[in-house]
């Protein structure tokens, strides 16, 4: 059984259904993905690198952008992600 929703392979992160802890792998498309830090249950890790000002991608959709750059197996979250939701500037 996956822990995680991985939507498409547009996706750049995928969302954990339960708390994986640092130093615990997944398996997406068969490439394992080992945690940095701990990922709280229904947040996301990085499978790809991700830029500074790149579009984080969940779902097959933009949720925003990497305000720093983020290495695969990074928890994304506010401390690495500026939102575009709710922003009518954008």
């Amino acid at each position: 059984m996956k822990n995680y929703v991985y939507m498409t392979d547009k996706d750049n992160v995928v969302t954990m259904i339960r708390q994986l802890n640092a130093g615990e792998a997944i398996e997406v498309d068969g490439v394992k993905i080992k945690a940095n830090q701990d990922i709280p249950v229904y947040h996301k890790i990085a499978i790809e690198e991700i830029k500074t000002g790149e579009t984080v991608v969940k779902y097959g959709e933009s949720i925003g952008t990497a305000s720093c750059d983020i290495h695969i197996g990074d928890w994304v979250h506010t401390q690495n992600l500026e939102s575009g939701r709710g922003r009518g500037d954008r």
